[in-house]
């Protein structure tokens, strides 16, 4: 059975590139040979990733990542059985939501800073509906 996961986060270390870069390497070496697939959206602090895969691969690895000490005040916005992937052609496509067009990031959020704690998860996942269909996503797989 296939699952949808999407999460919010923020970076414990104050050089957000460097956890991105470890997390992305972590992400693609391991999803793979897991049937994992998503995205990971970043801006200043904040993650923002969407896992899918089996649901005992997408709980464990949301298990992980509840741990990592690369993150705190992870929060669960959405959980889905799905019948198919949105994002199955990324082991771990990226986004750098600071880089976004302002216009996109105010169609979802209040602000023109995208906050995923004060937006639904419903819209966090329009969001990144928006943005693969507007090839915004980096690091295809």
């Amino acid at each position: 059975m296939l699952v949808r996961l999407l999460y919010v986060s923020r970076a414990v270390d104050q050089d957000a590139k460097r956890a991105i870069e470890s997390i992305l390497d972590a992400s693609r070496s391991h999803n793979l040979s897991n049937g994992i697939t998503g995205i990971l959206c970043y801006g200043g602090d904040i993650f923002l990733q969407a896992i899918e895969g089996g649901r005992t691969a997408v709980n464990n690895l949301y298990n992980h990542i509840s741990h990592d000490k690369r993150h705190k005040d992870v929060v669960l916005l959405h959980y889905e059985e799905i019948r198919e992937r949105r994002f199955g052609g990324w082991t771990m496509g990226q986004v750098n939501l600071s880089k976004l067009n302002t216009s996109i990031v105010l169609k979802y959020s209040e602000k023109p800073e995208f906050d995923p704690y004060s937006v639904s998860g419903d819209v966090s996942l329009a969001l990144l509906e928006e943005l693969m269909a507007t090839a915004s996503i980096i690091g295809r797989a």
